[in-house]
């Protein structure tokens, strides 16, 4: 907020010194004597540089300003001060990001802003960025189906123009106006959570789940990312632990096809344990209640809100959509991952003649999704994605 006269004369000293912001790099500190100072604050090359204008009263509000006026316009951006976003955003990753986070967050973070951020706004000044700029952005990302990135996206933005206020390189941040404009988060069955430091906590958690059926079946929700239904109705009869596949009928597919899962080796590591439990069963989640059912599509639920996770947070679904996400944003291939969830091809024609399944690709694919859930578990780095061609 700009200041005033009244506010300046009615600002009276405390035990430290403290500033009052008039924009534009203008602040007026103030002692605890009562002497109030006249401060230009300057950015070169990512570091504040402080000049001194005076002393109020004897450099009034107006003169402050003429004299920051000339000071900036005497300065190679010019008087508006014209900062490209890459310029802030790459500050603030330094600054902000990393001395103070994971390094698994720290990663999320940097590919981010090399994928989508820095590629769309890097070269632009922070004062040609609007609010709609933002928005026709992130509706590009919604198009792709990446409903949770795009809201992250819009945040990364908002963090970085903060940060940007704060150092008094702009005055306005374009991306909090439009956080209702965007789709909502998908609903309540799709909720999930994307981020690798919440991934790591929620998978600490199911690890630890003191039911074995149930963490058990958390577990392989995760690994494999099929639907729920589809996992609680795994029969130890479709699984080939030999060949790491688990064939799932087309009965029981939402598509009515056969569905191979190839198996990491966290998750025949998994499976082995399982086996110990209700290997001499039909299911590999036999319910505690007997009568040859598994167990219900409530038992992750109930978990889960055990676990500390409301429905807006995480749901059964929501290991898939987890999955998904982060396999987009690591850039894997769209078609090994859409083939691996099982998803069909809206263009019939092209349904038609895509024979491709794509086995290779989604056996190494699942293999380092199984090393990222252990490693963000653990609190390690990020597996390399290893190369692959289709």
């Amino acid at each position: 907020m700009a200041l005033t006269e009244i506010i300046i004369k009615n600002a009276k000293p405390k035990e430290k010194p403290y500033s009052l912001s008039d924009g534009r790099g203008l602040i007026l500190d103030i002692r605890p004597n009562g002497s109030k100072y006249w401060i230009a604050r300057l950015w070169i090359d990512g570091k504040e540089k402080r000049k001194s204008l005076g002393t109020y009263p004897g450099v009034s509000l107006k003169a402050a300003r003429d004299k920051n006026y000339e000071i900036r316009k005497e300065d190679k951006r010019g008087p508006s001060g014209e900062y490209s976003f890459k310029e802030l955003a790459v500050e603030w990753f330094n600054s902000v990001i990393l001395p103070d986070k994971s390094k698994n967050y720290v990663r999320t973070v940097e590919l981010r802003l090399n994928k989508y951020l820095l590629p769309e706004f890097g070269n632009r000044n922070l004062n040609e960025i609007t609010p709609n700029s933002i928005l026709l952005f992130c509706r590009q990302i919604e198009k792709e189906g990446l409903i949770d990135t795009s809201h992250r996206l819009r945040q990364f933005m908002k963090q970085i123009f903060d940060y940007a206020i704060t150092t008094d390189r702009t005055l306005v941040n374009p991306a909090s106006a439009i956080s209702k404009a965007l789709q909502p988060h998908r609903q309540e069955h799709y909720a999930t959570v994307v981020d690798n430091e919440d991934i790591g906590a929620l998978m600490r958690s199911v690890y630890a789940y003191p039911q074995r059926l149930v963490r058990y079946l958390m577990i392989m929700s995760a690994l494999t990312f099929v639907r729920p239904g589809e996992i609680r109705q795994a029969e130890w009869k479709e699984f080939d632990l030999n060949k790491k596949e688990w064939r799932i009928p087309a009965e029981k597919m939402k598509e009515k096809n056969e569905h191979v899962v190839t198996l990491s080796t966290e998750a025949i590591r998994v499976l082995k344990e399982l086996q110990a439990i209700s290997g001499n069963k039909t299911w590999l989640f036999p319910s505690p209640r007997g009568g040859g059912r598994h167990l219900s599509d409530g038992a992750v639920r109930m978990a889960l809100r055990s676990m500390g996770y409301e429905k807006e947070d995480m749901t059964a679904h929501g290991f898939r959509s987890m999955a998904s996400t982060i396999l987009n944003e690591y850039e894997w291939p769209a078609d090994v991952i859409e083939h691996q969830l099982s998803h069909v091809d809206r263009n019939t024609i092209r349904r038609t003649y895509n024979r491709a399944q794509y086995m290779p690709q989604r056996t190494a694919m699942m293999e380092w999704w199984g090393d990222f859930l252990i490693a963000v578990r653990d609190k390690k780095d990020i597996p390399l994605k290893p190369n692959i061609n289709i």
